[in-house]
Protein backbone atom coordinates (compact mmCIF):
# COMPACT_ATOMS: atom_id res chain seq x y z
CA UNK A 1 0.00 0.00 0.00
CA UNK A 2 1.34 3.72 -0.89
CA UNK A 3 1.98 6.26 2.08
CA UNK A 4 -0.75 7.95 2.26
CA UNK A 5 -0.44 10.07 5.41
CA UNK A 6 -2.45 12.52 6.92
CA UNK A 7 -1.63 16.09 5.55
CA UNK A 8 -1.86 14.38 1.93
CA UNK A 9 -5.75 13.04 2.82
CA UNK A 10 -6.77 16.36 4.21
CA UNK A 11 -5.26 17.86 1.12
CA UNK A 12 -7.28 15.30 -1.40
CA UNK A 13 -10.66 16.06 1.34
CA UNK A 14 -10.16 19.84 0.73
CA UNK A 15 -9.75 19.52 -2.95
CA UNK A 16 -12.71 16.44 -3.41
CA UNK A 17 -14.77 19.13 -1.45
CA UNK A 18 -14.03 22.15 -3.73
CA UNK A 19 -15.06 19.85 -6.74
CA UNK A 20 -18.51 18.73 -4.94
CA UNK A 21 -19.28 22.38 -3.62
CA UNK A 22 -18.77 23.74 -7.32
CA UNK A 23 -21.07 21.06 -8.75
CA UNK A 24 -22.99 22.43 -11.40
CA UNK A 25 -20.51 25.21 -12.17
CA UNK A 26 -18.22 25.23 -14.82
CA UNK A 27 -14.92 24.64 -14.04
CA UNK A 28 -13.38 25.80 -17.25
CA UNK A 29 -14.22 29.56 -16.90
CA UNK A 30 -12.12 29.36 -13.31
CA UNK A 31 -9.22 27.46 -14.86
CA UNK A 32 -6.51 29.87 -15.66
CA UNK A 33 -3.00 28.78 -16.00
CA UNK A 34 -1.64 25.13 -16.67
CA UNK A 35 -0.44 23.06 -13.59
CA UNK A 36 2.86 23.25 -12.21
CA UNK A 37 4.50 19.49 -11.17
CA UNK A 38 5.90 21.58 -8.82
CA UNK A 39 2.73 22.97 -7.08
CA UNK A 40 2.11 21.42 -3.35
CA UNK A 41 -1.04 20.02 -4.72
CA UNK A 42 0.19 18.58 -7.46
CA UNK A 43 3.52 17.11 -5.25
CA UNK A 44 1.18 16.07 -2.61
CA UNK A 45 -0.77 13.77 -5.76
CA UNK A 46 2.38 12.50 -7.53
CA UNK A 47 0.57 14.30 -10.54
CA UNK A 48 2.72 14.23 -13.84
CA UNK A 49 2.17 15.72 -17.56
CA UNK A 50 2.82 12.34 -18.93
CA UNK A 51 1.03 9.19 -17.29
CA UNK A 52 3.63 6.14 -17.40
CA UNK A 53 0.07 3.71 -16.11
CA UNK A 54 -1.65 1.94 -19.35
CA UNK A 55 -4.55 2.95 -20.13
CA UNK A 56 -4.98 5.59 -17.11
CA UNK A 57 -4.05 8.95 -17.69
CA UNK A 58 -6.61 12.57 -16.95
CA UNK A 59 -8.71 12.02 -20.33
CA UNK A 60 -10.33 9.30 -18.51
CA UNK A 61 -10.72 10.36 -14.98
CA UNK A 62 -13.64 11.38 -12.63
CA UNK A 63 -12.13 14.39 -11.63
CA UNK A 64 -11.70 15.57 -15.09
CA UNK A 65 -14.21 18.50 -16.39
CA UNK A 66 -15.01 19.63 -19.95
CA UNK A 67 -12.83 22.31 -21.37
CA UNK A 68 -12.27 23.75 -24.65
CA UNK A 69 -8.78 22.97 -25.16
CA UNK A 70 -8.22 19.74 -26.25
CA UNK A 71 -4.98 19.11 -24.69
CA UNK A 72 -5.50 20.78 -21.12
CA UNK A 73 -8.83 20.23 -19.65
CA UNK A 74 -9.70 21.63 -15.56
CA UNK A 75 -10.00 18.83 -12.85
CA UNK A 76 -11.48 19.00 -9.78
CA UNK A 77 -8.70 18.07 -7.46
CA UNK A 78 -6.93 20.96 -9.14
CA UNK A 79 -8.85 24.39 -8.35
CA UNK A 80 -8.33 26.81 -11.36
CA UNK A 81 -5.87 24.62 -12.80
CA UNK A 82 -5.79 23.14 -16.35
CA UNK A 83 -4.42 19.39 -16.05
CA UNK A 84 -2.75 17.51 -19.10
CA UNK A 85 -5.27 14.85 -20.79
CA UNK A 86 -1.95 12.77 -21.02
CA UNK A 87 -1.28 13.49 -17.37
CA UNK A 88 -1.96 11.02 -14.00
CA UNK A 89 -2.05 11.58 -10.01
CA UNK A 90 -2.29 9.12 -7.36
CA UNK A 91 -6.14 10.19 -7.24
CA UNK A 92 -6.91 8.86 -10.62
CA UNK A 93 -10.41 7.17 -10.72
CA UNK A 94 -12.11 5.39 -13.09
CA UNK A 95 -14.86 7.50 -15.38
CA UNK A 96 -18.24 5.98 -14.56
CA UNK A 97 -19.67 4.09 -17.92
Amino acid sequence: MSKFNRRSFLKLSSASMIGVTLGGISLKSYAAEKLDTEDPTAKALKYVHKSEVDGKNCSNCAHIQAGDDPDWKPCALFPNKLVNNNGWCSAWMQKAG
